[in-house]
């Protein structure tokens, strides 16, 4: 475990997927990593690569999509914006949790059948969600989208981590992220076309085209098992099923008691976070004596590694926070209809899709810490200067300062795991590609209740000061960018003790 052999030892070649069969001997498995390479030759890998590029681009789609509706959730079903935030926010928490468990479906059920049945929740949560009549069954069917998605969001870096070789790791995340990023990036423009002419409900439908798509080329692409010839591990290990628990209720319980910060009575939101606190602080003891952890806490031994987990965390706070703000600023206090608001984000979202590869070719050549450092610092100066924006700025200079966010989001997303990882045994992967999805998305479910309580708490005082919406958006900005900034010392220091970076 942990410091130890450089998962950069699994060879991307068809030999390290585990050779071609020898003379005499049986076939391989149509499904496994031998099978698929001796079929496609070395493309296998890429193709592989595009299966789960598909999936995740389903998955981000279903995350940031709804984000352009809230306006119209919260007219439809008469509710406020604490409630309405629980859109983006259970999908977010529900993503998180399942991250833990993905290394155990994984070695349990293998790649392609935990992939499979991943793109099938998702895909069924969206077409239920549409056709939900009620607040509730909706938010329901927004948590199966997220567990889904936790699963499908872990996977890819895995799969990069072990078919590729250290000189092409950066170059496939690259492409992953730009498959990833671009779909998004033109999603909300196509989600606020669809919001504003054919209702709330047409955006849970979108998923449906990708979902089928990536089952299509899971049944022909997907090994059975882990490419790159690392051994499986925990096959026959059963599910840590206590210490998943005390998660769930540790994470609901410190976001429910968030979301009561606002009311007028302190002791539930103080019931509520205390007993969300205490299930963390058990989840923590119970990982640290269980021999099958689903949160290995020996990796945080590792200094790029728990420099590269404190990262992920404050960035995930920032950048999924303004992911939820920055489309319910534009129509609440710039009164923007959906579709404008959509196709303001689309420059920069076109802009990140094209830097994301080029931040991958970099993180081949260049330490990742100091791109995940320079990223790190761009992302906060962007939503600093959004904070700046007043009734007189143009539409334009808006479009540029998300601009200035993406690139440095496109500088980030190819390195953080990457730099994380850096002398980690190649056995030690899949649970360290998860905590750290898993430490990012469990900052962005803080992130989104936090900005949606904190702007609730700001439009309100604003209000009473006469100041305006503006003014409270402006007050959340800067928390955010403030959030962004906090993983800024945390980068520069993602370098292993005996100084290697690579």
């Amino acid at each position: 475990m942990p410091p130890g052999e450089d998962p950069g030892a699994t060879q991307p070649a068809a030999a390290a997927a585990g050779g071609n069969a020898a003379a005499g001997e049986a076939p391989a498995p149509p499904h496994s990593p031998a099978a698929l390479a001796a079929r496609y030759g070395d493309r296998w890998r890429w193709r592989m690569l595009l299966t789960v590029m598909i999936g995740s681009i389903a998955s981000v789609m279903s995350s940031t999509i709804v984000n352009v509706a809230v306006p119209d959730l919260i007219r439809h079903f008469g509710i406020g914006q604490e409630r309405a935030q629980w859109v983006a926010a259970g999908f977010m928490t529900a993503m998180t949790l399942a991250m833990l468990p993905t290394p155990w479906l994984l070695a349990r059920w293998g790649y392609r059948r935990a992939y499979m049945g991943a793109v099938g929740l998702l895909t069924a949560g969206g077409v239920a969600g549409g056709l939900g009549t009620t607040y509730g069954f909706v938010l329901a069917m927004r948590v199966a989208e997220g567990l889904a998605a936790g699963v499908l969001q872990t996977i890819p870096a895995i799969i990069i981590l072990r078919a590729f070789g250290p000189g092409e790791r950066g170059r496939a995340m690259g492409i992953f992220g730009f498959g990833v990023v671009l779909a998004p990036a033109v999603g909300p423009s196509v989600g606020g076309v669809l919001v504003e002419h054919f209702g709330w409900r047409s955006i849970f439908f979108f998923v449906l085209p990708f979902g089928l798509w990536a089952l299509w080329l899971a049944r022909r692409c997907l090994p059975a098992v882990a490419p790159g010839g690392a051994p499986p591990a925990g096959r026959d290990a059963p599910l840590d099923a206590l210490g998943l628990a005390l998660a769930a209720v540790g994470i609901v319980g410190l976001l429910e008691g968030l979301v009561h910060l606002h009311g007028a009575s302190w002791q539930t939101p103080a019931l509520l976070i205390g007993t969300g606190l205490a299930a963390i602080a058990g989840f923590l003891l119970h990982e640290a004596r269980t021999p099958q952890p689903l949160l290995d806490l020996r990796l945080f031994r590792a200094r790029p590694f728990a420099m590269g987990a404190l990262v992920a965390f404050s960035y995930g706070m920032g950048l999924f926070g303004s992911t939820y703000l920055v489309p319910v600023f534009m129509q609440t206090a710039l009164g923007y209809p959906p579709s404008t608001a959509g196709a303001a984000l689309l420059p920069a979202g076109l802009v990140l899709a094209a830097t994301i590869p080029l931040g991958g070719r970099m993180a081949d050549i260049v330490a990742p810490r100091k791109l995940v450092a320079a990223g790190v610092a761009l992302l906060a100066l962007s939503f600093a200067l959004m904070a700046t924006i007043g009734p007189a700025t143009g539409l334009v200079l808006l479009m540029l300062w998300a601009v200035v966010g993406r690139i440095g989001l496109g500088l980030v997303l190819p390195s953080l795991t990457l730099g994380s990882v850096v002398g980690l045994d190649a056995r030690a992967v899949p649970q360290a590609a998860s905590v750290i999805s898993f430490v990012r998305q469990l900052g962005g479910a803080v992130g989104v209740s936090l900005v949606g309580i904190f702007l609730e708490w700001r439009l309100r005082v604003r209000a009473l000061e006469g100041a305006g919406a503006l003014a409270g958006f402006a007050d959340t900005f800067w928390l955010v960018a403030a959030l962004t900034a906090a993983a800024l010392a945390a980068a520069l220091r993602m370098r292993a003790a005996d100084g290697r970076e690579r």
